[in-house]
């Protein structure tokens, strides 16, 4: 399976090998990810459309180093992290389970609670996630690699950012003498919908002097953060047929 993988640098070949039901995982969050891309830009000319017979889902497009581009990559890395995070918790994969953290005795502001049930593996998934999407830009050391990997670990934090505790009751008429708490992944739809406003407030950025980071191409614009998305080129102008994208003229 994973030499007929297209386009996989050595390291994820390797850990393709390794874990091959992850990979399996990974393939079917594509769909998913892919869907909620094309719910985000449902009514824009750019809808985030994939072409069957391209082997990169997004083909030409993300040869550019647009706006477009860094959420692609945001919500395709979101995505992975997502799909391995729940496999953990649905107990799909041999290498992960439920958060082992989570477990004994806590407090928060409502009192003590018992950490119990099936906290999401949210840990894990964003470690493999950084293993496996960042080793391609890894391999790289220019400026489409930095914005690359910037904007991949964009799209992991939009899913940690939307983790949230449940807790049950447990008492006589239920009353909450005592609570039992786990920690579970939100919707994946809030993930699209944060990265979404995020990609409305794209930075454009250009690269420092010394090749190791980026400036703020607008000086008047603020230093984008590890949350937010950027770019180096503007979006071309979808409305006019672009030859090189490799489109079909429908007329």
């Amino acid at each position: 399976m994973c030499n007929n993988v297209p386009g996989l640098v050595t390291r994820q070949r390797q850990l393709c090998q390794r874990y091959p039901e992850i990979m399996h995982v990974i393939g079917l969050g594509v769909r998913e990810w892919t869907a909620e891309c094309q719910h985000q830009f449902r009514h824009h000319r750019w809808n985030c459309k994939t072409h069957e017979r391209d082997q990169s889902l997004f083909g030409k497009l993300i040869l550019r180093s647009s706006r477009e581009s860094a959420f692609v990559y945001a919500i395709s890395s979101a995505g992975v992290v997502f799909a391995i995070t729940r496999a953990c918790s649905q107990g799909e994969l041999k290498s992960c389970s439920c958060d082992p953290n989570k477990k004994g005795s806590f407090k928060d502001i409502r009192g003590s609670f018992d950490w119990g049930g099936c906290s999401d593996n949210i840990d894990y998934g964003i470690k493999f996630a950084r293993a496996f999407v960042d080793a391609k830009e890894r391999k790289g050391k220019d400026a489409r690699a930095l914005m690359n990997l910037h904007n991949n670990r964009a799209g992991r934090k939009a899913v940690k950012r939307f983790m949230t505790q449940e807790c049950k009751c447990h008492g006589v008429s239920g009353s909450c003498t005592l609570r039992t708490c786990w920690l579970t992944m939100g919707d994946f739809r809030k993930s699209g919908d944060f990265l979404r406003k995020k990609y409305n407030g794209a930075i454009q950025v250009v690269m420092n002097q010394d090749g190791t980071g980026f400036t703020v191409a607008n000086k008047r614009f603020k230093k984008p953060t590890t949350n937010d998305l950027v770019y180096f080129e503007n979006s071309p102008d979808y409305c006019i047929r672009d030859r090189d994208a490799g489109e079909e003229d429908r007329g």
